[in-house]
């Protein structure tokens, strides 16, 4: 079952106006790729989705299981965007010391985080320190500590951050084989290219409202028709942004 937003709002000061204002929504199944420009409430979404955050009014459930209990974070995993390289740990052990903070057993999370490595192509690697991996190496353990788990849904919050294009194709790669192996993925992002066209959904975020949500084919059918096949996600989304700023 996936995450499911009811009516939630949320503000972190109480006399401005909320981040998000009676959102209603539900994470697809696949690979999701949440656009939207910085400021537009993205973090604050995948938050609320991870029951890192509370709303202030609505709920956050997956079927009957709220936000706010052990079991409902079980079910969901979050990959922040700066992942910090433990001291003196190596990727096996920062992966199994998450799953350890997660409750899992200290045999079973040693266990598991050679596994969800191997799922980031990372288990050659396993046995380095943290901090002398690269900076996309260092992601994909991020990766793999919410994996680690065996969460169904993971929230990942602007991963792409900083990778040169050769990084940024591998760590897409990655996910989109993630996202076909039961497990569903919402990624956000302010950049259109992290589409790439592999995304089954897409969900654009503006203001803290949701403007579009469906199935990727139906996102770039808002470009021109003459817009060329490199531009189409570029020229979507500005399609959409501008249609929902013209009606407010």
């Amino acid at each position: 079952m996936s995450i499911q937003f009811d009516s939630c709002t949320f503000g972190y000061r109480r006399r401005k106006p909320p981040i998000l204002a009676d959102l209603t929504y539900t994470v697809p199944d696949g690979f999701t790729v949440l656009l939207g420009p910085n400021g537009a409430g993205k973090s604050t979404l995948l938050k609320l989705g991870s029951g890192l955050e509370l709303p202030s009014s609505g709920s956050v459930r997956i079927g009957d299981v709220p936000s706010h209990g052990s079991a409902f974070r079980k079910q969901v995993a979050w990959m922040p965007q700066t992942i910090t390289p433990m001291t003196g740990l190596s990727a096996r052990e920062q992966v199994a010391y998450a799953g350890w903070l997660k409750g899992m057993t200290r045999t079973d999370a040693w266990d598991a985080a050679l596994t969800a490595l191997g799922r980031v192509n990372m288990a050659g690697r396993a046995g380095i320190k943290s901090r002398h991996l690269s900076g996309g190496q260092l992601r994909r353990v991020g990766v793999a500590c919410a994996l680690v788990h065996g969460a169904g849904t993971l929230l990942l919050d602007e991963p792409t951050a900083g990778m040169d294009p050769t990084q940024r194709r591998v760590f897409r790669d990655l996910i989109v084989g993630l996202a076909t192996d039961d497990v569903r993925v919402l990624m956000s992002t302010h950049d259109v290219a992290d589409l790439a066209e592999e995304a089954d959904h897409v969900t654009v975020l503006q203001r803290g409202e949701i403007i579009f949500t469906g199935p990727t084919e139906g996102f770039l059918s808002h470009a021109p028709r003459d817009t060329p096949e490199v531009r189409r996600a570029e020229a979507a989304y500005a399609t959409v942004a501008t249609a929902s700023a013209e009606q407010m």
